[in-house]
């Protein structure tokens, strides 16, 4: 199962936790995006449409209640609660307050992924897109389609498999050769061209790449986070 059109965002103060989660979710194939408190969540919802996001209630500062019941009724995002044992009356505060369930830590990640998909499945449609969104920019997978600032750009497939490859693992840097082997493509020029297409279409300025970034003498990464 592919599902690296679901972006999720992982809010957790421990680092620990945040990191087993986040590389869980991206062994299903997941698009994540991890927050190591309310705050820096908040910066996040700001620029990305997130498809759902795990939420710690305990955390420094703006607690992960105090997060959804300022977030939920505009975000209109669903939202998984993770609670320490022994706190009922805190995972029934969240589920009034907007939260769509809850998991005691610790859990079993498989349960993670079942929750995760129940909730999916009743709030996604079999319309739903291949969509990521970040900053003013748009991306449609299933239109073969970048939008910024209102304005509409094509991508062709072979735009499109790097950004596939690019958008499932944001961070990670590509070098030539492993676009060379997406793409089916050797010469590295060519990829350089690419590349520089694509910049045009995502970078308000292309000359100073604030997303598709260059890493001298390594590869290309895409920041989303």
């Amino acid at each position: 199962m592919n599902n690296f059109d679901t972006h999720i965002l992982v809010v957790d103060d421990d680092e620990e936790i945040r990191e087993l989660v986040k590389e869980y979710l991206k062994k299903n194939k997941y698009l994540v995006t991890t927050a190591k408190d309310a705050e820096d969540a908040q910066n996040k919802v700001r620029f990305v449409k997130f498809d759902l996001i795990i939420l710690d209630i305990m955390m420094p500062g703006k607690s992960g209640l105090e997060f959804t019941r300022d977030n939920k009724n505009h975000l209109n995002t669903p939202i998984i609660l993770l609670t320490a044992k022994g706190e009922p009356a805190e995972r029934v505060t969240g589920l009034e307050i907007g939260a769509d369930d809850y998991l005691a830590k610790p859990f079993e990640p498989k349960e993670l992924i079942l929750r995760i998909n129940n909730i999916l499945n009743k709030t996604k449609t079999k319309f739903t897109k291949r969509l990521i969104e970040f900053g003013d920019v748009k991306i449609d997978l299933n239109k073969l389609i970048i939008k910024k600032n209102s304005v509409e750009y094509k991508i062709n497939n072979t735009e499109k498999s790097i950004l596939e490859e690019m958008i499932n693992s944001p961070g990670k840097i590509f070098s030539r050769q492993n676009i060379s082997s997406i793409i089916n493509i050797e010469k590295e020029r060519s990829i350089d061209v690419i590349i520089t297409r694509l910049r045009k279409k995502i970078e308000s300025n292309p000359k100073k790449s604030k997303y598709l970034q260059t890493i001298r003498g390594e590869g290309y990464v895409l920041w989303i986070e």
